[in-house]
């Protein structure tokens, strides 16, 4: 057994033996979802003041409104009642150091992690690597806070998104722990209904 998950399972066994949480409803409790980065540095409890049963938390590389995204949240909100919606982005995304075309270059190269230095992102050079990431829209950023305007705008624009669910634009900063709202992004979010 791997070390990390020695610790994994240790904890939970901790974690297990005091728990107390086994009666919280499905619905969050305080009736909100929040799509934002996979990125370890970010905890939207503590960012956002949750605690279990609050809301719902849906995590991607990037935090953006992908179709699987927009799946959870259509599901958050049709069945279990969810009313406003944030999506936040953040400083210092790993998302912002590549293209789709590095990628898919890195994944024909390779299945290997790659590594980035001062001259951007490099293979390990042993292959076989596929060509089947040339198929995937991989939503790298360009713009931070224009990222956050097209997510908010994609899921608005969704046929099965109804009008009446506010969905705010915030960006994350990493070095300040504070919440910046994309003013654009919350105005393209209001409720149309």
């Amino acid at each position: 057994m791997s070390q990390i998950r020695e610790e994994v399972l240790s904890a939970n066994t901790a974690y297990a033996a005091s728990f107390n949480k086994g009666d919280l409803p499905m619905p969050p409790g305080r009736h909100f979802a929040i799509l934002t980065c996979m990125d370890a540095r970010l905890d939207p409890a503590k960012y956002a003041g949750l605690a279990e049963g609050d809301a719902h938390v849906i995590r991607n590389a990037g935090g953006r409104a992908s179709d699987d995204a927009i799946r959870s949240l259509v599901i958050s909100y049709k069945l279990l009642g969810t009313r406003e919606w944030f999506v936040i982005h953040h400083t210092d995304c790993g998302m912002e150091t590549f293209t789709d075309e590095i990628m898919r270059d890195l994944l024909a190269s390779s299945l290997k992690t790659s590594s980035v230095d001062a001259s951007g992102w490099h293979d390990s050079g042993e292959g076989p690597g596929s060509s089947e990431g040339r198929y995937i829209d991989w939503l790298t950023i360009k713009d931070n806070a224009q990222s956050v305007v097209d997510d908010v705008q994609r899921i608005r624009q969704h046929p099965l998104v109804p009008g009446n669910i506010p969905i705010y634009g915030y960006i994350y900063d990493v070095r300040s722990g504070k919440l910046i709202e994309v003013p654009e992004a919350t105005a393209v979010g209001t409720v149309s209904v």
